[in-house]
């Protein structure tokens, strides 16, 4: 059998205005540079002539009846046996002429090249206005932001890896998400990232892009991979300026803005310390689990939480707050009683002790429940795991 050196992958549903185009492009290129390269498409239940032409044009076509770009994809790749991957849609979008430009890259030693036309030349009629100037620069800040890259086309769809940069992302998203979850393997499995400028064309056909639900698959992946921004910041904002607000009405009521605010305000800022407390434990929990399964890689936080965290301490500190409540609530109850039973008048103090006793209680649970997720598998002279 011989040896192939280049594997081309493209997905394709109805694409039979462009697949042919894509293949005699990707043949040229085979031929003029002496690349051993195959094309293989992979069909996602085209009801045209589409697998016909990819076929009579050369290229090996597998065919994948699970519908989703992302399953597309991994049928193609599951079948790819050259020692490079080159990924395009079939759609004539992509200039594929520049495979030798992604190739010399990843022969001086690149993991993984992504494209980027907002860096190349984006073509009049190529991409809508509100994919060009909203959608597509807005998911990719939000990529850069969450998951710390430079990349400037998050979702540009033609880019290439070596055979062990595939295998190491482990990818397995089955719809337009498979665009992000690879660059986000690629970033949390530290490949060496370039960024080529790369011409992008009017398609040929018919679009099938979902802007909103499709924009939507890859907003929800990227928070669930970053439990940070999900989390852990909306938590200690929200639980910092609802002890604050607590702590600031519990002299009385403060007037703002030509108002009084008083009680509402006081179990409102309960409300919101309670709930963004429990945010933050869950965003400790979820960062945990992940990077524990390799989904993430280790951070400061991880770091800082394994440096610090010891059980018996933050069963202590939630003690304090617990006992904090309970305290408050003596005192409460203290002054009822000096009184002979008689009205009191001490809301905002009660709301405050009821914060304290269930933030106490949540560090103190919490605690085990990290300790569980902080365990790990060693394995023993007689192949048993055991924990430690």
């Amino acid at each position: 059998m011989t040896e192939i050196d280049v594997s081309v992958v493209m997905p394709c549903l109805n694409e039979e205005k462009g697949i042919r185009i894509c293949i005699d492009k990707i043949a040229r290129v085979f031929a003029a540079h002496g690349v051993s390269g195959e094309i293989i498409v992979a069909d996602n239940g085209s009801t045209d002539r589409s697998r016909q032409i990819a076929q009579a044009a050369g290229a090996r076509v597998v065919e994948e009846p699970v519908p989703g770009y992302g399953s597309a994809y991994l049928r193609g790749l599951s079948e790819a046996r050259g020692k490079y991957i080159i990924i395009a849609d079939s759609d004539n979008t992509y200039d594929f002429n520049d495979i030798p430009r992604f190739l010399d890259a990843l022969r001086a030693g690149r993991d993984f090249v992504m494209g980027s036309r907002f860096k190349g030349t984006i073509h009049k009629g190529a991409m809508p206005w509100a994919h060009r100037y909203i959608g597509n620069p807005i998911l990719s800040w939000m990529t850069r932001m969450f998951f710390h890259t430079r990349l400037s086309d998050i979702h540009c769809g033609m880019r290439a890896f070596t055979r062990q940069a595939y295998q190491k992302m482990k990818l397995h998203t089955l719809g337009m998400e498979f665009a992000t979850e690879m660059v986000v393997s690629a970033i949390t499995n530290q490949l060496d990232i370039h960024e080529i400028p790369i011409n992008y064309y009017p398609r040929q056909g018919e679009s099938k892009l979902k802007s909103f639900s499709d924009a939507w698959r890859h907003i929800r992946f990227m928070l669930i991979y970053c439990p940070v921004w999900l989390y852990l910041i909306p938590g200690l904002i929200g639980f910092f300026a609802g002890m604050a607000l607590l702590f600031i009405l519990l002299k009385g009521p403060v007037l703002f803005l030509g108002h009084y605010w008083d009680v509402h305000l006081v179990v409102l800022s309960s409300l919101i310390s309670i709930v963004s407390y429990q945010l933050v434990h869950m965003g400790l929990y979820a960062h945990t689990f992940a990077v524990g399964q390799g989904l993430l890689r280790q951070d400061r936080i991880i770091q800082l939480l394994q440096r610090h965290f010891n059980l018996e301490k933050w069963l202590l500190i939630g003690f304090v707050f617990f006992a904090a409540g309970i305290a408050i609530n003596l005192l409460i109850f203290w002054e009822w009683f000096t009184q002979n039973f008689g009205p009191l008048y001490r809301i905002r103090e009660s709301v405050l002790a009821m914060t304290l006793l269930v933030i106490g209680l949540q560090t103190m649970f919490s605690s085990f429940f990290l300790s569980l997720l902080f365990l790990k598998k060693r394995e023993s002279a007689n192949g048993k795991n055991t924990d430690h």
